[in-house]
C-alpha cells in the first residue's frame, strides 16, 4: 500500500457512527445472538462470517422478517452450490416491500423523474392499491406461482408496481430496458418463456422520442408462451389488438394478498451481459433476496424511513432491482427515465437535488465524465441532502474519488461498491463507520467470506489474487434456467476451485481489511508471469485530456509471445501523434511501471460496450485471436457492433 494512502480521504464522525443502523445492530447483536460488543466493523464481520446461522437469524430478526411458516433452520445443507436456506420457512417479498403503506400511507414512496427533472411522488397507499389491483388481475390471467411475467419498460413506475405484483402472486419476474433490440430481448426471455409481456410503446431519451411498436410486435410474435400483453402507453398511442390497457388493470381497489411462498421459491430471472454465447439466465430467490437486500440496503447503505435513494439505472440491470430493494427498508425510491446526461453532464446532480437525494448512486463512468466536463457539483447544485455517493460498474479511480471529495463536499461518504448479477448485491463497499481511503472499498460485507486466492488456491493479503467468496450467500442463484443438470452453474463460479465461489476479478485484499479491484481476470493481462489488472491503465490513460477512452488487450501469441495493445479512443480535436504515443507511454511508465506500457497504441472510432455499459475485453481478445465476429459475440449484447468490425479487420490484416 502506498504512504499516499495511509491518511483517510474521510472518516466519519462519531455521532455519525452512534447514530449508524450497523452500529445499533452489532450492540443488538452482542446482547441476543453472542457477537463481539467491541472491536468494530471487523469484529462484527468476522463473527458473521464464523456463525452464518447466527448473524442471518440476527438479520431476520432486526428487519422483522414476517414468516408466514416458520423455519426448520438458518443453514440446512451448507456447501456451495446448492446451499439451502431456512428451510421449510414460507413468506413474501412484495408484503415487505409494501410494509411502509402501513404507517406512511401518504408520504412517497417512489419519485418519477423524467427529463424535464421535474419529480413526481406516488404514494405508498397507491403504490400498495396498484399493486392490489394489478395482482388480483393476474390470477385472474391464470398466473400462478412460477410462472415468469417479464417487461420491456423503461425506469417508471409502472415497471415497480409490476415486480411487487408478480412477487405478490409468486410468479417469476424478469425485465429488459426499451433501448434493448428484439434480438437482445428475445435471447433473454425466450429462455424463460413468459406468459405475461408488459410493454410501452416507446421512451424519451435525449430529448428525443424513440418508437418501440415494432420490436414489441415482433416479441409477440416470437414468444409463443405469452398469454397477455399489456399496454403502457408512454408516448400516447393506442394499444394494439388484442392487447391490454394499464389503466383498466391497476383501477381496482382490493386488499392486496401475498402468496407465502418457499424461502427458495424463485423471485426473478436476471442475465449476464451474455458477450459471449446466449446471456446466463440467473435465478434468485425471494427469501434469499429479502433478507440480503435488507442488510446490504439497511445496514450497509445505513438506509430507513426518512431517505430518499437515487440510483442512476435501467431496468435491464440489476441496479434496478437493488433500487426497488430499498423499499424494504421504509425508503422512498427515485426513478429517474431518461439520459444521464441531458440536457447537459450535470444532469443526474440536477436530479440529485430536485429529489432530495440522500444516498446516490451513479457510475464510475459517470464521475470520470463529469471531472472531464468540468462540472462543480457543490458549487452548481444544492446537494445538502446527499450523505453518500455511490459507484459501481467498473472501479472508482483515485482520480474519481479525490474529485467527489473536492467538486461535492468534504465531508462526503464515498462508497465504491463491488459484487455482481449473479448476486444481485455487494461483495465489497459501503461501510457507514468506517474511513474511505483512495482508491479502496471499505470492505468486504457482512456475511461475505470475501478473500483473495493465488492459483494455488491460498489466501493472500497486500496482493493480488482471484475474487473468491469461501461461505454461502443467501442471495447466490439458486439455479440458472435450463441448467437441469446444474453443469452451466457449477462451470460459472465452482471450476477452479471446487466449493467455493470464483467470481472472476482480480482483488487487493488490504492488512487493513479494504479491497482493491483491479478488472476482470478472465481477460487479464499477464506479462512475463506478472497478473496487471486493465482498470488501472485505463485510470493512468484517461486522466489525458485527449483520450475519451481506452480498451487494453493481452493476447497470448502462437510462438510463446505476447502482444498487448492499447486501442484509444480520442476526444473531439485530438490527434495521435508522436507527442501524444510519447506522453500515453510516459504516463503508464511513471504511474504504474514499464511492464504496463503497451506493444502499440492503436487509434479506433470507439471502444464497444455491453447494453449495461461496461467495455468488453475478452470477445475483442477473441476477435483478435481470429475468432470470427458471430463465434466471439453475441451481437445482441453490444451497444454498438459496428465497433467491432474494427478489431475483426485488425486481426485479419496481422494475419
Amino acid at each position: 500500500m502506498s504512504t499516499e494512502n495511509a491518511t483517510p480521504l474521510w472518516q466519519p464522525d462519531p455521532e455519525r457512527i452512534a447514530q449508524a443502523q450497523i452500529t445499533r445492530f452489532q450492540a443488538w447483536t452482542a446482547e441476543h445472538h453472542g457477537a463481539p460488543a467491541d472491536g468494530g466493523y471487523p469484529a462484527l464481520h468476522r463473527w458473521s462470517v464464523d456463525e452464518p446461522e447466527a448473524f442471518w437469524k440476527a438479520v431476520t430478526e432486526w428487519f422483522g422478517v414476517r414468516f408466514t411458516s416458520p423455519y426448520a433452520r438458518v443453514l440446512g445443507k451448507r456447501s456451495m452450490p446448492g446451499a439451502e436456506w431456512f428451510p421449510g420457512a414460507t413468506l413474501n417479498y412484495a408484503e415487505h416491500a409494501l410494509r411502509a403503506a402501513e404507517t406512511r400511507a401518504d408520504e412517497p414512496a417512489l419519485l418519477h423523474v423524467d427529463e424535464t427533472h421535474e419529480p413526481r411522488p406516488v404514494s405508498w397507499s397507491e403504490l400498495r392499491r396498484q399493486v392490489a389491483s394489478l395482482a388480483a388481475e393476474l390470477r385472474t390471467l391464470g398466473v400462478r406461482p412460477g410462472d415468469r411475467v417479464s417487461g420491456y419498460l423503461p425506469n417508471v413506475p409502472q415497471a415497480v408496481v409490476a415486480l411487487l405484483a408478480t412477487a405478490a402472486v409468486g410468479g417469476v419476474w424478469t425485465s429488459c430496458a426499451p433501448d434493448f433490440g428484439a434480438r437482445s430481448v428475445l435471447d433473454r426471455f425466450q429462455q424463460v418463456e413468459p406468459v405475461v409481456l408488459f410493454t410501452v410503446d416507446g421512451y424519451r431519451y435525449g430529448g428525443k422520442e424513440h418508437d418501440r411498436r415494432d420490436v414489441v410486435a415482433e416479441l409477440r410474435r416470437e414468444l409463443p408462451t405469452l398469454r397477455a400483453v399489456v399496454h403502457i402507453p408512454l408516448l400516447g398511442s393506442d394499444a394494439p389488438e388484442g392487447a391490454l390497457e394499464w389503466s383498466a388493470l391497476t383501477a381496482g381497489d382490493v386488499e392486496p394478498v401475498f402468496e407465502a411462498v418457499p424461502f427458495d421459491h424463485p423471485l426473478w430471472v436476471l442475465y449476464s451481459s451474455g458477450t459471449t454465447g446466449l446471456p446466463k439466465a440467473i435465478v434468485q430467490s425471494q427469501g434469499g433476496i429479502l433478507v440480503e437486500h435488507l442488510k446490504q440496503l439497511g445496514l450497509h447503505c445505513d438506509l430507513g424511513p426518512e431517505d430518499r435513494f437515487f440510483w442512476y439505472t435501467s431496468t435491464g440491470w440489476m441496479m434496478w432491482n437493488f433500487l426497488v430493494s430499498g423499499l424494504l427498508t421504509g425508503t422512498t425510491i427515485v426513478l429517474y427515465d431518461g439520459s444521464p446526461g441531458y440536457p447537459d453532464t450535470g444532469a443526474q446532480w440536477r436530479v440529485a437535488e430536485r429529489t432530495g437525494a440522500t444516498l446516490y448512486g451513479t457510475s464510475a463512468a459517470y464521475v470520470m465524465a463529469c471531472r472531464k466536463a468540468g462540472v462543480h457539483p457543490g458549487r452548481d447544485f444544492d446537494l445538502s441532502a446527499v450523505r453518500c455517493v455511490a459507484t459501481t460498474g467498473s472501479p472508482l479511480p483515485p482520480d474519481g474519488f479525490r474529485w467527489l471529495h473536492d467538486e461535492v463536499r468534504e465531508d462526503l461518504w464515498i462508497a465504491s461498491v463491488s459484487g455482481g448479477t449473479d448476486v444481485c448485491s455487494c461483495f465489497a463497499g459501503a461501510v457507514p463507520t468506517l474511513p474511505v481511503h483512495i482508491g479502496e472499498l471499505q470492505a468486504a460485507c457482512l456475511g461475505t467470506d470475501l478473500q483473495s486466492w493465488d492459483a494455488s488456491g491460498q489466501p493472500v493479503i497486500d496482493e493480488v489474487g482471484e475474487l473468491v467468496v469461501t461461505n454461502p450467500m443467501p442471495s447466490m442463484p439458486i439455479h440458472f434456467w435450463n441448467d437441469p443438470d446444474g453443469s452451466r452453474y457449477h462451470d460459472s463460479y465452482f471450476d477452479m476451485f471446487p466449493g467455493v465461489w470464483r467470481h472472476g476479478d482480480w482483488i487487493t485484499i488490504t492488512s487493513r481489511g479494504s479491497v482493491i479491484i483491479h478488472g476482470r481476470s478472465d481477460s487479464t493481462l499477464n506479462r512475463q508471469g506478472v497478473r496487471m489488472g486493465s482498470a488501472d491503465i485505463y485510470e493512468a490513460v484517461e486522466r489525458l485530456p485527449e483520450i475519451k477512452e481506452s480498451l487494453v488487450i493481452g493476447i497470448e501469441q502462437p510462438d510463446g509471445g505476447y502482444w498487448m495493445p492499447l486501442f484509444v479512443h480520442l476526444a473531439p480535436g485530438a490527434v495521435l501523434d508522436e507527442a501524444l504515443l510519447d506522453r500515453i507511454k510516459r504516463t503508464i511508465r511513471e504511474q504504474l511501471s514499464p511492464r504496463h506500457v503497451p506493444d502499440e497504441v492503436i487509434e479506433v472510432p470507439g471502444v464497444p460496450h455491453t447494453l449495461t455499459g461496461k467495455r468488453i475485453e475478452v470477445p475483442v481478445k477473441r476477435l483478435l485471436q481470429g475468432t470470427p465476429l458471430e463465434k466471439a459475440v453475441n451481437p445482441g449484447s453490444i451497444d454498438n457492433l459496428e465497433l467491432l468490425r474494427f478489431y475483426e479487420d485488425l486481426a485479419r490484416k496481422r494475419a
